[in-house]
């Protein structure tokens, strides 16, 4: 039986691979189980300091939901709105306290969408596409997608998608600012590695707690927020020795000049 889920462990990157190609990735019930089951392993390993999450094959990330076992199965529907993480794979991603990449390789559709936004960076493919079709096939979404979109790249923006289900290019995407870099397909991993290894490269809890920061602060208000930054810091900044910060200062300035 072919696994749902693949994961590669190499080089302190973890990638998990959704793998129903042949169905475009649809989000199964046991492919939503093995997700959460992979994204709790990959939280649990020390060899493992950043992720990246794609889709297997070019077409698609994950077209969402699988809707032939929506349409199927009494009470499936109720996975829009599951909370169990090992139902809901936006909760699933939410586990791992490491850096989640989005690769995104091909379609990203309604429940895909919202997988894609559970990532903390997304890079895609110049083939990649985003739609929000909750409203075309009448399900409200329940995984986040209606109230982060419209903090990402502006409540218009978010509502000409949400109101139409038409799709997003890649290229619009990141003009929107939803992606942070498009390029060619065969460049997608290679990219998504690059930026996985330059945070596999810092402290593991720092970056934990750096990522839990920036997430709390993002779902309260401007206010709320620079206030938690200020009680977080100023507990973890009383513990930071000078000569640690001296003892890093060169590795800072060599890297600096090397990116020129």
């Amino acid at each position: 039986m072919t696994d749902t889920v693949l994961l590669d462990v190499a080089d302190g990157i973890a990638t998990v691979t959704l793998n129903r190609p042949e169905a475009m990735n649809a989000l199964s019930r046991a492919l939503r189980r093995r997700l959460y089951e992979v994204m709790v392993e990959v939280d649990g390993r020390e060899d493992a300091r950043a992720v990246i999450l794609t889709g297997a094959g070019e077409r698609a990330f994950t077209a969402g939901l699988d809707l032939k076992e929506l349409g199927s199965e009494d009470g499936a529907l109720g996975s829009a709105n599951a909370t169990d993480p090992a139902d809901n794979p936006v909760r699933a991603i939410e586990v791992c306290a490491k850096p989640v990449i989005g690769a995104v390789n091909g379609v990203a559709i309604t429940g895909g969408f919202e997988v894609a936004l559970a990532c903390d960076v997304l890079v895609a493919s110049s083939n990649a596409r985003f739609a929000d079709t909750h409203a075309r096939v009448g399900i409200v979404p329940g995984w986040g997608l209606s109230q982060k979109l419209s903090r990402m790249i502006g409540i218009s923006r978010a509502k000409e998608l949400a109101f139409t289900g038409n799709f997003l290019d890649a290229a619009t995407a990141h003009q929107w600012g939803l992606v942070n870099h498009v390029v060619e397909p065969v460049d997608l991993m290679p990219l998504a590695r690059r930026l996985g290894g330059a945070m596999a490269e810092i402290d593991p809890g720092f970056l934990a707690a750096y990522k839990r920061l920036i997430d709390d602060g993002y779902a309260a208000s401007f206010a709320e927020g620079m206030a938690l930054e200020a009680e977080r810091s100023g507990a973890a900044n009383s513990a930071v020795r000078p000569e640690e910060v001296e003892a890093r200062r060169a590795a800072v300035q060599e890297r600096g000049r090397g990116q020129g």
